[in-house]
């Protein structure tokens, strides 16, 4: 099977992102400071780590598909759909904050196209269908540091 220009644009748009992510993840990591950064020093590159193997596949994909990807960071720059990350020390929680919109807007992309990848390439589907899965429950877990809780728990309840 030989990629349309359809499905090469498609799959080229989430290769864009995936790069970003995974260099946003890194910019995250080298420069968070405040509560949990260990934590989430250690969480980000489990993201990180996703977002590159994730990037890889997509790539690698559309090469058994005689598509050329375009991995130049110009082209990433120009074309990812993530916001562009903040220069110089970031807060653990703004930067949980921008690394939850980046896994979200990575999502958004895989999702917008999604439906015309399957219809010509199932298999690049149950790709991005795993890949979703694991960036929303990076996303859940990453949120999940700066959510409060809403149990209210009294004296009688720890009984």
């Amino acid at each position: 099977m030989k990629a349309s220009p359809t499905l090469t644009n498609n799959l080229q748009a989430v290769l864009a992102d995936l790069i970003e992510l995974h260099v946003q993840g890194k910019q995250a990591h080298w420069n968070i400071v405040g509560t949990n950064f260990r934590d989430l020093h250690l969480q980000l590159d489990e993201i990180v780590d996703a977002a590159r193997q994730f990037a890889d596949d997509t790539a690698e994909r559309m090469r058994a598909l005689h598509a050329l990807p375009d991995g130049r960071s110009a082209t990433v720059a120009e074309t990812t759909s993530l916001a562009q990350f903040p220069e110089g020390l970031i807060s653990t929680e703004d930067a949980i904050e921008r690394m939850v919109a980046a896994m979200e807007a990575a999502v958004g992309t895989m999702r917008k196209v999604h439906d015309e990848v399957d219809e010509e390439d199932p298999t690049s589907a149950d790709l991005l269908h795993e890949f979703i899965a694991r960036l929303e429950q990076f996303a859940w877990m990453v949120q999940a540091e700066n959510m409060k809780p809403t149990a209210k728990v009294t004296a009688a309840d720890s009984k």
